[in-house]
């Protein structure tokens, strides 16, 4: 478990230690942390203890919310300002986040932590420098710091999700990575900053077209094409609407475009792979 970010409980690590004192137990070992360690934990009469500190049990503990410890008490990881936004638990143990009850990333076949190793491995990082458009909760920059690439580049425009991504065990800590920044701030204006052809490979991880269609633009499109190297590689997730429901093809609308700027273009599950000035390899 991180010191820094403290114990997290969801439904399932809060059943398990009332089981646990329930069933006579004095200790417990449980994660505290989603998944990414196991903890020992003393067990008490109306509480437990971890790493020395006193925690007392939760009053109210709701399935699809992830507590953090506050301080004095434990607290939903969620913070409400234009709109409800929270950490989610999976069934994976990486968390997902939801904005006004949409997810965010996908959890029902894979988790998201794997979902973007997959995605990443798309891109080849290794020794590249890496422009992560939409940070999110930064699994794209976690898996492209394990494979080795020089720098990651990431921008996030919403603070609240900067916040989630602070206190989630999975997401990697920008001030410890030296590799790794993270800047608050809207990539579809902060784009024009960067220097033409500074940028080997592209994570282009947008909201959905309803809620971003200026990150599905063709003028961003552009851009991207103007701040990528000649045969550098971009994965552009577009998710799979149902064209049915949605009267879109949008995964074809977003190839069309990206060949418009100069990109080579194949469909790749849920999303698109390109290559500037060149046919993507299969």
């Amino acid at each position: 478990m991180n010191p820094i970010r403290g114990p997290l409980l969801t439904l399932a690590t809060h059943q398990a230690l009332m089981a646990a004192r329930a069933a006579g137990q004095t200790t417990l070992d449980c994660s505290l942390d989603l998944g990414r360690s196991l903890s020992t934990v003393q067990l008490k009469p109306s509480g437990w203890t971890s790493e020395g500190i006193d925690y007392p049990d939760l009053a109210v503990c709701k399935e699809r919310t992830i507590y953090h410890w506050a301080g004095e008490s434990f607290q939903p990881v969620a913070r409400f300002t234009t709109g409800l936004i929270k950490l989610v638990p999976t069934d994976w143990g990486p968390p997902t986040f939801e904005i006004d009850g949409i997810k965010m990333l996908p959890t029902a076949q894979v988790s998201p932590y794997a979902d973007a190793e997959r995605k990443v491995a798309l891109i080849q990082p290794r020794g590249k420098v890496v422009l992560d458009t939409c940070g999110g909760l930064g699994y794209f920059a976690a898996w492209c710091l394990q494979g080795e690439a020089v720098q990651v580049q990431s921008y996030e425009k919403n603070a609240d999700v900067i916040w989630l991504r602070s206190l989630n065990p999975w997401s990697p800590d920008h001030h410890a990575a030296n590799a790794l920044t993270l800047t608050h701030g809207d990539i579809s204006e902060q784009i024009a900053t960067l220097p033409s052809q500074s940028i080997d490979a592209v994570l282009h991880d947008p909201p959905r077209f309803g809620i971003a269609g200026e990150l599905y633009s063709q003028a961003f499109y552009d851009q991207l094409a103007r701040v990528i190297k000649p045969r550098g590689r971009m994965f552009h997730y577009t998710g799979s609407p149902n064209k049915l429901t949605s009267r879109r093809d949008v995964p074809n609308e977003v190839a069309t475009r990206l060949q418009r700027a100069g990109f080579a273009t194949e469909l790749n599950g849920d999303g698109v792979v390109a290559v500037r000035g060149g046919k993507p390899a299969r």
